[in-house]
């Protein structure tokens, strides 16, 4: 029986959005199919918005679900956010 063990990356950044600093959450999801981030960030009204980013041909893109504009606007940021932390650990 072979046991695999993956390293669970969970880190926070502060990046501006919607005119705002504002604090993203960011923790790694491993599947047998596919790791993803999962991202979590406060909006204006203190409502959690969760979101998905998966990596496609080298980039970091959000999922299917519905976002508001300021964090779509954000896409490239935050993709490179993934990749310093990854560049780091």
């Amino acid at each position: 029986m072979e046991i695999r063990f993956i390293k669970a990356i969970q880190f926070t950044r502060l990046i501006k959005a919607g005119g705002r600093l504002r604090e993203f959450n960011f923790r790694r999801v491993t599947t047998a199919e596919l790791v993803y981030f999962s991202v979590n960030v406060v909006d204006d009204r203190g409502d959690r918005i969760l979101f998905q980013l998966f990596q496609e041909q080298q980039a970091w893109r959000l999922g299917p679900q519905k976002v508001p504009v300021w964090v779509e606007q954000q896409e490239a940021r935050l993709g490179e956010a993934i990749e310093e932390e990854l560049r780091d650990q």
